[in-house]
């Protein structure tokens, strides 16, 4: 038996935690917060209460996998999965509405054809088919095995089996997403619906690979799931399943270095006071076989001491430019109309002045950006009779959100496209919390609290992430910073590929 410390109290984190405790290791998490769970956060007040981080979950597959490897309870025994459908309205800049079903190909080309036009669909349609062979072709190497020695193979070759494309006498292919809206989709609403994917995961889509048309296949093919409560009690549920496990978190512990012995890693140093949840004692090292660390590679390289041309995989860096989530929280008086969708996106009546707001935050934010509206009408999250609802936008992390007035001026902006889907909504606030970015890293400890986005192959590997393994035996990463990047199901796969790198050593070569 080894006795592992994971560093990070986040999905990936806990996830790999029940899985090496499952394989008879002894596991001790140390998270420096008061709680688990990582982005997935609530925020209560009067009764109302609000996810702070992911609405929804893709591809469930991943946790309730989770929940098979480690014990006889199913996911569905712990928490309330409920499928989402419509999966979105979508309500473009010029007016244009359109509800996509949820999993559904026909349907959605249906909808699409029926809203945008004759043949909207059937584009759409082909570019799915084109995405899930983008899928069949990286679904493993990016998804289920460790990231490989030989990384520059997922870096070189564009997995979207681009179209063809005549431009100025030349055939050209589409490389970026941006590239697949205008020369593929041949329709300013079909492209703003691709883009919106790829704004959701924080990528700008002029510079996102081709490949990251894995985005919507995913959503397509896999559904899109809520679950009953909120997101939080996911979080609650795998948290719940590490107790079970025994698997023993000290919060309000703050890492500030890892131990390291004869060249490899040997356990965690500890700061300030730590409280096991057992009310036992608080130290300043703890010895370990193993290190799992749950951190951004900056934070990570602070506690190895270790400069980053030595550390191993430095190349990989997505932190750098990483956009952040602002939130509005709202409280709304009377319940949500009937027939009103899950989710709806809001989107920007100028496309290219969001994006530049994106990679160049010096300047003015825009005149309105993408917002994602979320309604769930839980009533586990409003007191009775109200509603609780969700706004969020994709930003840059270093604009300035310390600015209360920035800040105010740019929830303004956010709850303005809310209110073209949402029925007298100035009429029904109670009250609205704003959370910038800040936030975020309070939260999560993220730098300027970006939010890491998900790996990506092609575009010569800067869509990669560092690998779950590090130059220092014993060490290793998990969680969204790490492979295979951010997303809720991306940081249980790097959990289930931990605890296989740890349980079955070098040798793992991914899940079957």
């Amino acid at each position: 038996m080894a006795r592992i410390a994971v560093i990070g109290a986040g999905m990936g984190a806990m996830a790999a935690a029940a899985r090496l405790a499952v394989a008879g290791h002894r596991v001790v998490v140390y998270e420096r917060t008061r709680t688990y769970g990582g982005a997935v956060r609530r925020f209560e007040r009067d009764g109302f209460g609000f996810d702070t981080g992911p609405g929804l979950l893709p591809l469930p597959a991943v946790y309730r996998d989770l929940f098979v490897k480690t014990g006889r309870e199913p996911l569905e025994d712990c928490v309330e999965l409920v499928q989402v459908d419509p999966a979105a309205r979508h309500v473009f800049a010029d007016g244009t509405e359109v509800s996509l079903p949820n999993a559904s190909r026909g349907g959605v080309v249906a909808a699409l054809d029926e809203a945008l036009g004759a043949g909207a669909g059937q584009r759409w349609g082909d570019f799915l088919v084109r995405a899930r062979e983008a899928w069949d072709r990286t679904r493993r190497p990016l998804l289920e095995e460790p990231l490989w020695p030989n990384w520059q193979v997922l870096a070189g070759r564009e997995p979207y089996p681009a179209v063809p494309h005549k431009r100025l006498l030349r055939t050209r292919r589409a490389g970026t997403l941006a590239e697949i809206g205008a020369w593929e989709l041949r329709d300013e609403r079909l492209a703003s619906l691709l883009e919106s994917f790829a704004l959701a995961y924080g990528l700008d889509p002029r510079t996102a690979p081709a490949s990251a048309a894995v985005l919507p296949y995913m959503e397509h093919a896999f559904g899109l799931w809520y679950v009953r409560g909120g997101m939080r009690e996911l979080a609650r549920a795998v948290y719940e399943r590490c107790l079970r496990r025994r698997v023993e978190f000290v919060f309000g512990a703050e890492v500030t270095g890892i131990l390291e012995r004869d060249g490899r890693a040997a356990g965690v140093e500890l700061a300030g006071d730590a409280s096991r949840d057992s009310g036992g004692r608080a130290g300043t090292a703890a010895e370990a076989d193993h290190v799992v660390a749950n951190l951004s590679p900056q934070r990570l390289r602070a506690l190895t001491e270790r400069p980053p041309e030595d550390e191993g995989d430095a190349r990989f860096d997505p932190v750098t430019g990483c956009p952040g989530r602002f939130t509005v929280l709202l409280a709304l008086r009377g319940g949500r109309e009937a027939g009103a969708a899950h989710r709806t996106v809001v989107h920007a009546p100028d496309r290219g002045s969001e994006l530049d707001f994106l990679a160049s935050p010096g300047g003015d934010a825009p005149s309105r950006p993408t917002v994602t509206v979320l309604r769930p009408g839980d009533p586990a999250l409003s007191p009775d009779g109200h509603e609780s609802v969700t706004l969020s936008a994709t930003v840059p992390t270093d604009a300035d959100w310390g600015d209360g007035r920035f800040a105010g001026r740019f929830a303004d902006l956010v709850v303005e496209a809310a209110e073209r889907v949402v029925p007298g909504l100035r009429e029904r606030l109670l009250w609205r919390e704003v959370r910038t970015p800040g936030h975020g890293a309070a939260d999560t400890g993220a730098p300027a609290g970006a939010v890491p986005p998900p790996a990506l192959a092609a575009a010569g590997g800067r869509f990669l992430h560092p690998s779950n393994t590090t130059r220092l035996p014993g060490l290793y990463r998990v969680g969204g910073w790490s492979h295979p990047g951010g997303g809720l199901p991306h940081a249980g796969m790097s959990g289930a590929l931990v605890a296989g790198l740890i349980v079955e050593g070098p040798d793992f070569r991914g899940s079957r």
